[in-house]
């Protein structure tokens, strides 16, 4: 019984790091289309290429961070959530 239990946590939270990093699709998409309209808009107006830049640059980073937190997510439940949760199982049953 021990063992299953184990099982099916090891499973959950692997199962929960695969869908963690399904968020990294996200800033991709987004970074993508940042670039893409950015490199319209200089091509419109070459002379506002700085702005264009550094306001696609910040946008970029921000939308980059919801990539990282998944990471750091994923991370956890793979190395940290495994070993917490047995030793609260085995903390239940005895």
């Amino acid at each position: 019984m021990t063992a299953i239990a184990i099982g099916i946590i090891l499973g959950c939270c692997a199962l929960g790091a695969g869908m963690a990093m399904i968020a990294g699709i996200g800033p991709g998409i987004g970074e993508g289309n940042a670039v893409a309209k950015a490199c319209e808009a200089i091509g419109r107006q070459p002379e506002c290429k700085g702005s264009v830049t550094t306001t696609m640059i910040m946008g970029c980073a921000i939308a980059e961070t919801t990539g990282l937190y998944a990471l750091v997510i994923a991370i956890l439940l793979i190395f940290v959530a495994p070993g917490r949760l047995v030793d609260i199982l085995m903390n239940i049953i005895g």
